[in-house]
């Protein structure tokens, strides 16, 4: 069914596949059976019973259509008369499964398309899950990537992730900020889609693991574990509190965050457009870590009125600092902290 060139040059092709993308010959050759088979249906009916052949070796795909020898045909598709039987091998019985070989040359064209579509939808395939594996091992963590166009109508943004293409929603992004082509931007991971319809991965730069993850980078204490991220509480683009503890009595956790001169917070705040940030520090004490997480509010006390609930007291002037605009400082310590704050002032 085909010359040497064409078979080298096949043979070359499942070789590429099953190097490059990682699908296996046999789940290639397997593939394509299937697909002559169903190829056959199409153009025989559906009705009709056939089995493939298919040698790599030799090169050689050889498809029978596979009968019933039967005194009347009521079905021409699975049926043939004895006398038609016999035309073919004369030892044939009645109630006999015969098999009958497709001529090839009826057969090559149909099988060329039909081979040909597997390929072209098995590398799909094949990319898709290289691309799906390398996001996999990236999720929940940053990755730089380039931006290639801008969407003018809905504000998404496609990017180069150096693992394919992924579009990093309007939704996702930071309020206000705003990207050109060819820019730098470093992107969470949120999820990783194993379904064969709808987007591959969903990055995000308003999530609050950016954060996480931002700190972990510029931080040297924080990668090597001696600094501790308790919790990061988060509104993109305006504020992001972040609650860490220390497990070295020697190593001050907040200063750790900020650095000297404020060299390593001022470098996370630049990736963010200038998004505030508050470092917290943790407390094992509810009081206490209620207390700090209100900064920058200076709290008189903390008062527990339930399992999660509490009542903080604070200066009159200290309260709208304490409570924020359009409450988000109060918003953002009681998520940070997980406890109800009701604040009052003295």
């Amino acid at each position: 069914m085909a010359t040497k060139s064409s078979k080298e040059s096949f043979v070359n092709a499942l070789d590429l596949l099953e190097k490059e993308k990682g699908i296996p010959k046999e789940y290639m050759i397997e593939r394509i059976e299937n697909a002559l088979v169903s190829a056959y249906h199409k153009e025989y009916g559906a009705g009709a019973n056939v089995r493939i052949e298919f040698n790599l070796e030799k090169d050689d795909v050889r498809v029978f259509q596979q009968k019933t020898v039967v005194e009347t045909v009521t079905d021409p598709e699975q049926e043939i008369s004895l006398e038609d039987a016999k035309t073919h091998n004369k030892r044939y019985k009645l109630g006999q499964l015969i098999e009958i070989k497709v001529k090839p040359e009826n057969f090559r064209r149909l099988s060329a398309a039909a081979a040909k579509s597997v390929i072209i939808q098995s590398i799909r395939e094949g990319e898709r899950k290289v691309m799906q594996e390398a996001y996999e091992s990236q999720r929940e963590e940053i990755i730089t990537a380039t931006v290639s166009k801008i969407d003018p109508i809905n504000g998404n943004v496609v990017l180069e992730t150096g693992t394919g293409r992924a579009v990093l929603l309007k939704s996702e992004q930071i309020p206000g900020e705003e990207f050109y082509v060819n820019d730098r931007v470093k992107v969470f991971v949120m999820e990783v889609n194993k379904e064969a319809r709808g987007p591959l991965v969903t990055l995000s730069r308003s999530h609050a693991g950016l954060v996480r993850r931002l700190f972990e980078l510029e931080v040297p204490e924080i990668a090597d574990g001696v600094v501790m991220i308790k919790g990061v509480s988060r509104e993109a683009g305006v504020r992001s509190k972040v609650a860490v503890f220390s497990r070295d009595a020697d190593v001050d956790p907040v200063g750790a965050c900020i650095g000297n001169r404020g060299m390593r917070i001022a470098g996370i705040v630049d990736e963010l457009r200038g998004e505030k940030i508050d470092i917290i520090q943790y407390s094992e004490q509810p009081e206490e870590f209620i207390a700090a997480a209100l900064s920058p509010a200076r709290v008189i006390s903390v008062e527990m009125t339930g399992e999660r609930a509490c009542r903080v007291l604070v200066d009159p002037d200290q309260l709208s600092l304490a409570i924020g605009r359009e409450g988000l400082n109060a918003r953002l310590a009681a998520r940070l902290t997980g406890y109800k704050i009701d604040i009052k002032a003295e």
